[in-house]
């Protein structure tokens, strides 16, 4: 057996001594003294073991040699020390280096030290290794995005069968004004505007409802921000009335006026969404289905069931069905992940599990009210935004398109890139009516190669000379080669090059990246959601062409 040393019963010990056998002792934080200057004056077991230097190694030298080469060239320690002195303290995480250059995570707190006449001695910093935390936190995080997204397409999903029934009536529609419309031309009859109107609106409503499906069905990040639920309520409603089908009255009565709230918009959505699918499901031999608002106010005795709720005001989001009600024993599981009574393959069961997450992680809370035979209320407390109203952002430029032109001389010539053959033929036959030269490609591999084609036939053309084309019309969703990597592949060698993208995927194909144009895709670059009106499409197109 080792024999250690033991003092057989506790022995005073001065105070200064005791405080540095307690500080050397420590191994799992890093615990040093500064000088005003930020010059290292002490070391502890625990900074030798997390930073890797010995106490002779660095004592004397300034503590921002733990910091990396950006934050120094950022003024970042310096930040800290003038922080921790006005501020009385200095509290945050970032990336440190070790003595090895590697880096970890590091939750920082630095501390001015008086002495009892007030004067500044130094500093106490305090740094922990919380790199392992923080990765765990992010894949958390993940998890939670997963999951969101998860429930977003289950909703999708549910949603299918009544998004087929309303396009092929959208469908009926347009084919039934296009043989009507052929009927008459045939017979030399020219009075077909009506059925022309009947086509395009409903190419207008398929496009609103595909347009409302992409932007749901779209995974984004999460963004709080202030959120009328009223409005998000009236937004969703076409949606929500497919998801329910005929047999069951979809109702809504909202507050007014009522609170704002800071939330994630697409969150909300798709917990409303999922709430009145389930509510659906509750009542498979019809009834109804009532979407609510309201404002309310929670005093501390009122949330004792909601541990780390904070009382005050709270806008609240009810779904309220008819249906067959819930048991007490499903009503206490409805919050566990996967606990679902739908049969196997009808759902996954992480609709409630993640309207619960949500709500708390938005400082808010759910209340479920349920009982057999007589419907179940969902209600979604979110907290008052008492923050100033944002600035409405303004409408992307795709949305907004120059007047149509009175003069259709076109002059140019333009590259139009689509593989729907249908859609390219129509293009084409619009720019060649307004009097430009088109040349056309179905894919991104052979519109470089029309690229190289043009340029070489070019009279003159030589190093440093302008784009072969004066405009590249592309889908964004092409084979192989998408419309970004077509458009970034030829202003590589043409960088002068204008590029307008045509999309029907919501614009995910363009997201995430940088740029200086209007729409922030990049220089002389546009972009139009499909479908767009011949006028908007030739608005656009000339003025692209004349501008610069």
């Amino acid at each position: 057996m080792k024999d250690e040393r033991v003092a057989p019963a506790w022995e005073p010990i001065s105070g200064e001594r005791q405080f540095r056998l307690l500080v050397q002792s420590v191994v799992d934080y890093a615990i040093f003294m500064l000088d005003p200057t930020g010059v290292i004056r002490s070391w502890n077991a625990g900074a030798a073991r997390m930073k890797g230097y010995a106490a002779d190694e660095i004592i004397g030298q300034h503590f921002s040699s733990f910091y990396t080469p950006e934050d120094r060239a950022a003024g970042v320690p310096q930040r800290a020390l003038a922080t921790a002195l006005s501020e009385g303290k200095f509290e945050a995480e970032g990336w440190r280096l070790r003595k090895d250059g590697t880096r970890f995570w590091a939750s920082v707190v630095i501390d001015p030290i008086r002495d009892e006449t007030g004067t500044l001695r130094g500093f106490a910093k305090v740094t922990r290794d919380i790199t392992e935390r923080r990765k765990a936190q992010q894949a958390l995080d993940e998890a939670r995005e997963a999951l969101a997204q998860a429930q977003k397409m289950e909703a999708v999903g549910q949603l299918t069968g009544g998004v087929a029934h309303d396009f092929n009536n959208l469908l009926q529609a347009i084919s039934s004004s296009l043989e009507l419309i052929e009927q008459r031309l045939s017979a030399g009859r020219t009075d077909i505007a009506p059925f022309a109107a009947t086509a395009r609106a409903a190419v207008d409503r398929a496009a609103t409802l595909t347009r409302r499906l992409l932007a749901f069905a779209r995974r984004q990040p999460l963004k709080p921000e202030r959120t009328d639920l009223n409005m998000l309520v009236v937004g969703l409603w076409d949606l929500l009335g497919r998801s329910v089908g005929e047999e069951i009255r979809l109702e809504r009565r909202l507050a007014e006026p009522l609170w704002p709230v800071h939330a994630d918009v697409n969150q909300i959505e798709s917990a409303l969404l999922n709430l009145v699918i389930n509510a659906r499901d509750a009542m498979p031999d019809g009834g109804s289905v009532t979407v609510e608002t309201a404002n309310a106010v929670f005093a501390s005795g009122d949330l004792v069931n909601d541990p780390g709720v904070e009382p005050g005001d709270y806008a609240v989001l009810t779904v309220r069905d008819s249906g067959t009600g819930m048991p007490p024993d499903v009503l206490a599981r409805v919050f566990e992940p996967f606990f679902t009574t739908k049969p196997i393959g009808q759902g996954t069961g992480l609709g409630l599990s993640q309207l619960y997450g949500f709500a708390r992680q938005s400082g808010g809370f759910v209340r479920i009210d349920s009982a057999v035979g007589r419907g179940t209320a969902v209600h979604l407390h979110l907290p008052r935004d008492d923050a100033a109203a944002e600035q409405a952002a303004p409408a992307p430029a795709s949305a907004a398109v120059p007047a149509p032109p009175t003069d259709r001389a076109g002059r140019g010539t333009v590259l139009v890139v689509e593989d729907e053959e249908l859609v390219r033929m129509l293009l084409v036959e619009v720019l060649e009516g307004d009097g430009y030269t088109v040349l056309e490609a179905a894919d991104g591999a052979t519109a470089l190669a029309r690229l190289s084609e043009a340029a070489a036939g070019r009279e003159g053309a030589g190093e440093g000379a302008g784009p072969p084309v004066d405009l590249l019309v592309t889908d964004v969703g092409l084979p192989g080669l998408n419309g970004r990597q077509l458009a970034e592949a030829a202003k590589a060698h043409y960088p002068d090059l204008k590029v307008l993208f045509l999309t029907g995927y919501a614009f995910q194909a363009l997201d995430d990246r940088p740029g200086d144009g209007e729409d922030g895709l990049g220089r002389n670059m546009r972009l139009l959601a499909k479908p767009v009106a011949v006028d908007a499409f030739r608005a656009m197109v000339r003025s692209m062409l004349s501008d610069g």
